[in-house]
């Protein structure tokens, strides 16, 4: 980071932002479930989005239903909380996360937010400047075209391979950086792909980015949710390579995405991000923008230091148990493939073969499709970079992801080409 000083030199200015081009998941889903027949008595099956707390399989723990109860009957949660959060709260997280860490955090290192898409939103207008860009993964998830399109960030994007476990296409991004690129975001486990990151790979980024004189967002939203040969690795381990700023929640790993309590947490030893003024950047917006629930915040220290390891790893089991059946599943339906198995978060990426098909011209046409005919529910590659692509989703009960799997199954049989 030798020339940091003049990378970060340009955090100053403003410009006035422009409303947002780039579709969001919830966009495409929501116009896809407009293609349902109301006609069909079988129940919808959700595979496009990441939320199975709707399943009673994926109930979250007791530890935090009864943490929410204690911070409502407190009545020490009924006031406004400071901008960043409540300090018990942000101590709580910063020695969470410095559990997997070579340093320990402290709660200034640690911004609270409501939820990852905040969290995305606050990182993203802090480091948007005039002429400056920002590497993104293809594919990866759109909120952050979102964002960075609202703020007059320019995206410039880095393929994720599939033939190597999705990992970053390294010469890529020397390529597509210069002295105007500010960071660099990396998404593990991964979403949509369902990868984790050996710890090598993610070593080899932090070193690009080191070279490159940029900072890494590190989105965690599916932290430790691993169950493959890769174990989670944070990539804040690397945080006296490069600096990170790692986004992080308790959606995913607890169950509770409507709870929406995230974190921003600085992982940077060497006071880098602190030096630039890119932490004061942050605070600033911080103090302008929404806080999460201080009924969330108070129970936010007996959530993570009481969960029992065994919810985990029911969790992950579970986890593991639907993406066999998920890729197994696909494994038998001739127009989709899914080039890797998955190995963490929620989703799998699968790609449609179009020459099998007849009458189906897109990924989106798929999606629209099977919609109607079938009620189920996928994501069309096309809204998380990759055309002609599919994001399946396999974090629901066992039972309505062999049914979905089953009716994909029965409409590409329908589709299916005649010799």
């Amino acid at each position: 980071m030798e020339n940091a000083s003049t990378k970060w030199g340009f955090f100053q200015g403003n410009e006035e932002p422009k409303a947002a081009s780039t579709l969001t998941v919830r966009d495409v889903l929501a116009t896809i479930m407009e293609n349902l027949d109301g006609a069909d008595q079988r129940p919808t099956i959700p595979l496009g989005h990441g939320d199975p707390s709707a399943f009673p399989c994926f109930r979250t723990t007791l530890v935090a239903e009864d943490a929410i109860v204690e911070s409502v009957k407190s009545a020490k949660f009924n006031c406004y909380a400071p901008a960043g959060g409540i300090l018990p709260a942000r101590r709580s997280v910063a020695d969470h996360l410095s559990k997997d860490l070579p340093y320990k955090l402290s709660a200034d290192d640690v911004f609270l937010t409501v939820g990852a898409n905040h969290a995305i939103e606050v990182i993203i207008t802090a480091l948007a400047r005039p002429g400056a860009n920002i590497l993104l993964p293809r594919p990866g998830y759109p909120l952050y075209e979102a964002r960075a399109d609202f703020s007059n960030l320019e995206v410039r994007h880095f393929d994720l391979l599939p033939e190597k476990g999705w990992e970053v296409d390294l010469d890529a991004v020397t390529a597509l950086a210069d002295d105007r690129t500010v960071a660099i975001a990396i998404i593990n486990p991964g979403n949509p792909c369902g990868n984790v990151f050996r710890y090598e790979h993610l070593q080899k980024v932090a070193e690009t980015a080191r070279k490159l004189g940029i900072l890494v967002i590190a989105d965690e939203v599916y932290g430790h949710l691993s169950f493959g040969s890769n174990p989670f690795v944070p990539m804040g381990v690397f945080g006296s390579i490069a600096p990170v700023l790692t986004l992080g929640t308790i959606s995913k790993r607890w169950i509770v995405p409507g709870w929406r309590l995230g974190w921003i947490a600085i992982t940077d030893p060497n006071g880098i991000l602190r030096k630039s003024g890119v932490v004061k950047s942050i605070q600033s917006y911080i103090c302008i923008t929404a806080d999460p629930p201080t009924l969330i915040q108070g129970a936010v220290p007996q959530i993570l230091e009481k969960t029992a390891e065994g919810f985990f790893s029911k969790t992950v089991n579970l986890l593991r148990e639907a993406a066999d059946k998920c890729y197994d599943g696909i494994n038998e339906i001739p127009c989709i493939t899914c080039p890797n198995k998955p190995e963490g978060s929620m989703s799998a990426m699968v790609k449609l073969n179009l020459a099998l098909l007849e009458g189906i011209d897109n990924d989106m046409d798929f999606s629209f499709k099977l919609a109607k005919e079938e009620s189920v529910i996928v994501l069309p590659g096309v809204a998380v970079g990759l055309k002609n692509w599919l994001r399946i989703t396999f974090a629901i009960e066992p039972a309505a992801l062999e049914d979905g799997l089953g009716r994909i199954k029965a409409f590409c049989r329908r589709h299916a080409k005649k010799d």
